[in-house]
């Protein structure tokens, strides 16, 4: 009896079935079979393609769905089937353009927009992504996919309150998502609501045990409430789904640096070269990376900054004890901190970053010292003051302050705008007015910037000076507030300054303070002149403001 004749129709219509139903090893076989009679049939390679994609074999989709397309670049389901494995292999500029195709033969197809939108998110479109977003939620205005999508891309724009609209919308549509808990959890964290944050972060978990993302955005919301142990616990967690994650790494240091865990803190700070958005400048010195692992005795060092001005500040401390270990110590820094740095002890030549260097036999970036040097919280060195004013920058400063009568007070209340933490240390200068206004004492403004409503403030009251926005570098800054006879500051690089002067410093911390700062207490190690103001919760400046006024008018306290 012959053997029944090979139906390609029928075997792929089991298949089919078979896909349908869930049996994805029974069906991928029938069509195996049926690509294996007709090597060139577009079903065939079009629906093995896709079970290869849902079994997670991307290489052998890939082959399967390019040869599809080829064979029919006409089909649209096809052309998403190519650009769904093509975003999984992060291609995104193929899947988009995959995409752009098949809508343009089904320009109404909400998947297809929807999946561009996800396309144009990993490439980092955000705006993009809103026109396709836009599209499906203008059909389609109770689609929860799209919601997410859209409070995503709103949060990529840095947009988080409108984002957060998005996302409770979606929730509503599909409560105790995971995804979209997470992602609204995150958007709380932006918007500085930290237990709420954690309220969604939480359950995400629960249903998500292996999102390393939110197990570390849980750890930042921790952080924020001042739990920096359960923090620390959350970023383990993070570390333990996958050990080469940068961000959970980075955020575990400054959990245990605030513990005052410094040895383990600082070698943990060592990621942060390799944390989301972050380029490794280490590699460009040209010179091995020196982080204690030898001794220095005549061998030159080149230190260099590389954050902020108030970073560069306090880990500047550190050149004078390499120095006296027997280094000849070069220092790279912000151009604003060139004049202010040249004649520190211990620094054989000081250089603004991108001028020409001297030779040197290694480097190390200045926020790395600590852990070369193996500094402990029994260690914190505090050779202050190791940042004196130059004599001719106070005397073309001292006209300006010498006519202001009563007590002098600098102040500074705001930091960079851009900041990832202005949120949290800076303070709206309308909230100081009560010290404004206090009898006896002329203020400084040694703000470099002001904002948008502070100049008119500074103008309705006459006992306020403003100077910082005259000032060519932080040589200037020095030398006004060597002049004054208080510096009152927030979280900024003046606070660092005044603080390594040795000068009479009241700086003003937010309820989670920088690591640098210490959790509690009236005194840091780093800087134990300076005299810390603490938010008793999360935004209540006024009580702070209060306490300041009161110390005010106790004269005898500066």
């Amino acid at each position: 009896m012959p053997a029944p004749r090979f139906d390609l129709g029928q075997t792929l219509q089991d298949g089919l079935r078979l896909h349908r139903e869930g049996r994805l090893h029974d069906a991928e076989k029938l069509y195996a079979r049926a690509l294996k009679a007709a090597p060139d049939n577009f079903d065939a390679l079009n629906l093995l393609g896709a079970i290869k994609a849902q079994t997670g074999k991307m290489g052998e989709a890939l082959r399967l769905l390019t040869a599809a397309v080829k064979v029919n670049p006409g089909a649209a389901d096809a052309l998403v089937n190519l650009a769904n494995v093509l975003h999984a292999l992060k291609r995104d500029a193929e899947a988009l353009d995959c995409l752009d195709k098949a809508l343009r033969l089904n320009p109404h197809d909400t998947q297809t927009q929807l999946n561009r939108a996800s396309a144009l998110l990993s490439m980092k479109r955000p705006q993009d992504a809103l026109a396709s977003l836009d599209m499906v939620l203008a059909r389609e205005p109770q689609n929860a996919a799209a919601l997410l999508n859209h409070g995503v891309a709103k949060a990529e724009l840095g947009h988080h309150a409108d984002a957060l609209g998005d996302l409770n919308a979606a929730l509503r549509l599909a409560p105790g998502n995971p995804t979209l808990l997470y992602n609204r959890g995150s958007a709380f964290l932006h918007l500085g609501k930290p237990a709420e944050a954690l309220a969604d972060l939480d359950r995400a978990v629960a249903a998500l045990p292996d999102h390393r993302l939110a197990w570390n955005n849980r750890g930042r919301a921790l952080e924020m409430l001042n739990r920096h142990d359960e923090a620390a616990a959350s970023f383990g967690k993070a570390i333990a789904i996958d050990k080469d994650y940068a961000d959970a790494h980075f955020n575990l240091s400054l959990a245990l640096l605030a513990l005052g865990k410094l040895e383990q803190g600082f070698g943990e700070y060592e990621w942060r070269w390799k944390r989301s958005g972050v380029t490794d400048r280490r590699r460009g010195y040209g010179r091995p990376l020196w982080l204690g692992e030898y001794p220095l005795a005549r061998k030159t060092i080149l230190l260099h900054a590389e954050q902020g001005l108030g970073d560069t500040i306090q880990f500047a401390r550190y050149a004078s004890m390499l120095a006296n270990t027997g280094a000849r110590v070069v220092l790279e820094v912000q151009a604003e901190l060139k004049s202010l740095f040249a004649n520190m002890p211990g620094i054989a030549s000081c250089h603004a970053r991108g001028e020409p260097l001297p030779a040197y036999d290694v480097q190390c970036p200045l926020g790395s010292l600590p852990l070369a040097l193996k500094t402990t919280a029994e260690t914190v060195p505090a050779p202050i003051p190791y940042v004196t004013a130059d004599p001719e920058r106070m005397a073309k400063w001292r006209p300006a302050i010498d006519k202001l009568p009563g007590k002098r007070v600098a102040l500074t209340w705001a930091g960079h705008a851009h900041h990832v933490n202005d949120m949290n240390r800076s303070i709206p200068l309308e909230t100081l007015e009560p010290l404004l206004a206090q009898p006896g004492i002329s203020f400084v403004s040694v703000q470099h910037e002001l904002r948008e409503t502070d100049g008119e403030i500074l103008a309705r009251h006459p006992q306020a000076t403003n100077l910082g926005t005259q000032f060519t570098d932080m040589a200037d800054t020095a030398a006004v507030l060597s002049l004054v006879d208080l510096v009152i500051a927030v979280d900024t690089s003046v606070a660092h300054l005044a603080a390594a002067m040795g000068h009479p410093t009241w700086v003003l911390q937010p309820f989670t303070p920088d690591w640098r700062w210490t959790l509690t207490g009236a005194r840091s190690p780093w800087y134990p002149q300076a005299r810390l103001f603490r938010q008793p919760a999360i935004g209540d400046w006024s009580a702070v403001v209060a306490n300041l006024r009161d110390a005010l008018i106790d004269s005898a306290k500066f």
